[in-house]
């Protein structure tokens, strides 16, 4: 059966998001792509979650990179009785749920389905590491044929000639909705924020745009009520961390101001991804925040002088009023109405961006 990464940009393929083999998982290195192209090989489950943590890989990729990070820890204790491979998978499980605090719940799922493939590889006797390798393979078909009918329900909302405003890097969706636009021969025109301090709108979103064929442009994170107002921008889209069950949107920081300036200027914000059954309100989240010295250099060069401080929180919230729709795989939904998708039945495995 064919791939549902096949088409999609470099970055967006399984085995160049974080990949398991001969004992060791290698990730794409996001911090630098795409001026450099280089991996990081972690051969601990503790060097995985270390590189999660580091943004080493950001947006959806720390969930298969988990996923990779117990069939590594699977080959780690390989060699130990089944009780002893279980505890210290239940520990390396732990590990890599919590690398980063804000996506706990949904890297909890993962780590919990990958165990799931564990206990069943311990009955039948097969390689529990290559068992663990294949649940996460299936998991990711799952879950980009997910985000592939979400890319049809958000490409509907689009103009044939559309001009459309992202944020951060929204991972999976930014090359599905590509995808499904080239299929219906709908021609985009995407502006990008920088996403400051990682850049991942300019390094990463505009890369892929780029990579398959629409015309982009990276504006400066301070430019989108500019651009909104003077470029004719027909929709404001970005995927999210979390969207919780009383309609909040938490997602990288500057989401938020964006929404509010379009809200104002009549554009419409559509958010992908699927409804967290385990955040039922905006009050189980936690925002991280992330070592202030980032704020204070751009790609590693300090732009602030010695002693001034610096603030990084890595995620804004976005409440319900300020969202036109959040675009599912099983349709368009009011973000206060978003009950209806949870009586639909969740998967294990709901991580959709």
């Amino acid at each position: 059966m064919e791939r549902p990464d096949k088409d999609l940009a470099f970055m967006l393929q399984y085995e160049n998001v974080a990949w398991y083999e001969d004992g060791a998982v290698r990730i794409l290195d996001r911090r630098c792509y795409p001026r450099t192209v280089s991996f990081v090989t972690c051969r601990t489950h503790e060097e995985v979650a270390q590189a999660i943590a580091d943004m080493v890989t950001q947006s959806a990729g720390p969930y298969p990179a988990a996923a990779m990070g117990m069939a590594l820890a699977a080959h780690e204790c390989r060699d130990r009785s089944e009780a002893e491979q279980r505890a210290f998978l239940m520990r390396a499980a732990d590990r890599l749920t919590h690398a980063r605090p804000t996506t706990a719940k949904r890297m909890e799922r993962v780590c919990e389905q990958m165990t799931e493939a564990a206990e069943a590889a311990w009955k039948s006797g097969a390689n529990v590491a290559e068992a663990i390798k294949a649940r996460a393979i299936e998991a990711n078909n799952s879950r980009y044929r997910k985000i592939a009918r979400m890319a049809e329900y958000l490409v509907g909302r689009f103009p044939q000639d559309g001009t459309i405003l992202t944020q951060c890097f929204a991972e999976t969706i930014v090359g599905m909705m590509l995808k499904e636009a080239r299929a219906k021969g709908k021609r985009l025109r995407i502006f990008c924020p920088e996403t400051r301090p990682y850049f991942q709108g300019a390094r990463l979103t505009a890369t892929v745009c780029y990579e398959m064929g629409f015309d982009v442009t990276v504006i400066t994170d301070n430019m989108p009520a500019f651009v909104m107002q003077n470029e004719h921008v027909d929709v404001f889209t970005s995927a999210a961390d979390a969207i919780t069950m009383d309609g909040y949107v938490v997602n990288k920081v500057g989401t938020f101001q964006i929404a509010i300036a379009a809200k104002y200027l009549g554009i419409p914000y559509y958010v992908t991804g699927a409804p967290d059954v385990v955040h039922p309100t905006i009050d189980t989240v936690r925002i991280e925040q992330r070592d202030p010295k980032f704020v204070l250099e751009a790609m590693g060069v300090k732009t602030a002088r010695d002693g001034v401080k610096g603030y990084y929180p890595a995620f804004d919230i976005t409440p319900p009023e300020l969202v036109s729709g959040v675009v599912t795989d099983r349709g368009v939904f009011d973000p206060k109405d978003l009950h209806r998708y949870a009586e639909g039945g969740v998967q294990a495995y709901e991580v959709v961006v």
